[in-house]
């Protein structure tokens, strides 16, 4: 999600309550889970004995455990309060991280992987608000602010997975407990008190969002899209045999980089110049012709290298202009409409990894990244077909935006 610079926008923006930067901090290792583990999968699997596929499973756990609980996570929120839903949050994901870096099996990482997907939904889908209500400047300011939590996070969870993992596989999940159980505590001691507020969400609620053809328009092509999406993450380095740990943790960073830039400056670019839809609808198809690219030359490392930096850009421009497009999808609360439609795309990143590998171990290492074009190219044909329901229900590209983050984004971490 993005936000553009406003006049609203001033020095004093750094001059926010500890409870703000508290929260902040946690958020930035919160989104380092997305590609922290990208640089240690081949280490795993040759340590452990498992097969690519089996490895994919520590996505598939994460995502689908994720998606499922975002259909929960404003049901708790609304009734525990956003602290207390914050805490719980980061509690889960110190005990999985941990218990994940002390496992002898995959099964059992991919277990607590599931556990940790839970605790990352618990928190993230309440933190965009947390900063909002407890910072001392404007609402832009503040989304500014997680905004950059949200980059740093993404960009640096493949660094910091490569660094650590150069000493064992496991350091990296260790070093994710360490970090959360300071940013618990700073959240504990520095955040106020939040009460619940508004009103009580069911479990019903985002099903019920999903009637509306626009939303599960969007959602259908979310799905697609993130199998794309998450074929790179997985598949990217079993194809790249001959890159170290760090080597991998480099490129991923380079890809995160390049995702965060778009998504904050050049997708507001892009939506004025040629509105949502068509915008979105372009991501998509340069995106599958990028995965096309790497499925013909798998067999060259540079292209696949490039391949994955580039998939960056398209990941970070379609995750911003894909995000505003759910804010006016529905006639709904945005909560409820962005959790019904997180709970589709995650279903997408939690078959996308499992099946690409699979394809890769059964026909060949072209499969994969043929699978992630054809799913992609199948969103394009989706979102083609049935536009008109969504063109007119998006807003001024300037307000959009903005109003995507504003309206507390459930997990929009892709």
């Amino acid at each position: 999600m993005s936000t553009t610079p406003t006049s609203d926008t001033s020095p004093s923006m750094l001059r926010q309550p500890r409870a703000v930067w508290a929260v902040a901090f946690a958020c930035v290792i919160a989104f380092m889970g997305i590609g922290l583990v990208d640089p240690i999968l081949k280490n795993i699997a040759t340590q452990l004995d498992a097969t690519p596929s089996q490895v994919s499973l520590m996505f598939t756990s994460y995502m689908a455990i994720m998606g499922v609980a975002m259909l929960v996570t404003g049901v708790v929120s609304s009734r525990i309060g956003p602290k207390r839903t914050l805490l719980a949050g980061l509690a889960l994901i110190i005990v999985f991280a941990a218990l994940a870096g002390s496992s002898d099996t995959v099964s059992q990482i991919v277990g607590f992987r599931a556990g940790w997907g839970l605790g990352n939904a618990l928190f993230v889908a309440t933190a965009l608000a947390t900063i909002v209500s407890a910072s001392a400047g404007s609402t832009a300011q503040a989304i500014i602010l997680f905004e950059a939590a949200l980059g740093i996070g993404i960009a640096t969870g493949p660094l910091v997975g490569g660094l650590l993992g150069e000493q064992s596989w496991r350091a990296p999940f260790f070093g994710v407990s360490v970090l959360m159980l300071i940013a618990l505590v700073a959240t504990a001691v520095f955040l106020p008190a939040t009460p619940p507020a508004g009103r009580r969400t069911s479990l019903a609620d985002p099903f019920r969002a999903l009637r509306h053809p626009a939303l599960l328009l969007i959602g259908i092509t979310a799905i697609f899209y993130n199998i794309g999406f998450f074929t790179i993450l997985a598949a990217g380095p079993f194809a790249l045999p001959d890159a170290g740990i760090l080597q991998i943790g480099w490129i991923f960073f380079g890809w995160g980089l390049l995702l965060a830039f778009t998504s904050v400056v050049v997708a507001p670019l892009v939506q004025r110049a040629i509105g949502t839809v068509p915008a979105v609808i372009a991501m998509l198809a340069l995106f599958a012709l990028d995965q096309v690219m790497m499925a013909v030359f798998t067999d060259h490392a540079t292209v696949v290298i490039v391949g994955i930096v580039l998939s960056g850009a398209f990941i970070g421009i379609n995750n911003t202009l894909v995000t505003e497009a759910v804010m006016g999808a529905a006639p709904v609360e945005r909560p409820v409409a962005s959790a019904a439609y997180s709970f589709l795309r995650f279903c997408g990143g939690a078959v996308g990894p499992f099946v690409a590998l699979k394809l890769g171990e059964h026909v060949s290492s072209h499969a994969p990244f043929w699978f992630g074009a054809a799913a992609l190219t199948v969103g394009v044909l989706v979102l083609t077909a049935r536009r008109r329901l969504v063109e007119g229900r998006t807003t001024h590209p300037a307000a959009g935006t903005r109003a995507a983050a504003e309206a507390v984004l459930v997990g929009d971490l892709d």
